[in-house]
């Protein structure tokens, strides 16, 4: 993964209670990044900095935390209760781009595993919105399309555009004839224990296009290292890696 620069977080000028406080601290336990308390000059109230080697980067509303990841929990995003055009990430979350994370899936935690599911989400978004070039994503398992009744809608969706997507997973799922996905299956580790969504454009295409591409391993059971960035170097480069290995 790559070795992203020095990144903390500034709640400044709260008058939101503690507990806001205490969520956004316990988002990013166990990460190289400091969540800190401050009145700034400015700054709305209740408003949170990223800074980058201690220069602000990008601020949010504490409000669009709350809404986005704060409070909200994974079954948002499995059942389809938001829509995929809902999904936003605040520009502070979307700043750590390219910094490495150690997540906790439930039961150990409720709530870390949140920012990488989001980030999903937003790339899925990114691919619907462009509706052209290819989107790769894993499951692990491929009846997770079938079962998780949010996620299949968010493939329907995007299959209804001319992106190209590929799903990979073991193979506990055979889809229906009409569903328009190719799909990759199989054992090998990669199968198994990576989780990605990476979307690139067309052909030809890098330059007026967006794409990202979120990586990630479960190490041990229900624990991630992962990424996710939005380098078109890095991301061609994950993209080759799945077209070649999986």
């Amino acid at each position: 993964m790559p070795e992203g620069p020095t990144r903390s977080l500034i709640v400044a000028n709260r008058t939101e209670p503690e507990p806001f406080q205490r969520m956004i601290e316990n988002l990013f336990i166990g990460q190289d990044i400091g969540v800190a308390e401050e009145l700034v000059d400015g700054y709305d109230d209740n408003t949170v900095l990223l800074l980058e080697e201690g220069e602000i980067i990008a601020a949010s509303p504490l409000q669009e935390l709350q809404d986005s990841i704060l409070m909200v929990n994974s079954d948002l995003f499995i059942t389809g209760t938001r829509d995929l055009e809902e999904t936003e990430v605040p520009a502070v979350l979307d700043g750590l781009a390219d910094h490495p994370f150690t997540l906790r899936g439930y039961p150990e935690s409720n709530t870390e595993k949140l920012l990488l599911i989001l980030i999903s989400r937003h790339i899925e978004r990114l691919a619907y919105e462009h509706g052209a070039g290819t989107l790769r994503s894993s499951f692990q398992r491929l009846s997770r399309v079938r079962d998780e009744r949010g996620t299949r809608r968010v493939y329907d969706k995007i299959a209804g555009t001319d992106v190209d997507v590929h799903l990979y997973g073991q193979p506990d799922w055979r889809p229906e004839p009409d569903f328009p996905i190719t799909m990759h299956a199989g054992y090998k580790y990669d199968f198994k224990y990576s989780w990605f969504v990476v979307y690139n454009p067309p052909p030809g295409e890098a330059d007026t296009f967006d794409q990202a591409a979120l990586v990630a391993i479960e190490k041990e059971p229900r624990k991630w290292d992962g990424f996710w960035t939005y380098d078109q170097g890095l991301v061609e480069d994950v993209a080759r890696h799945i077209r070649w290995n999986l």
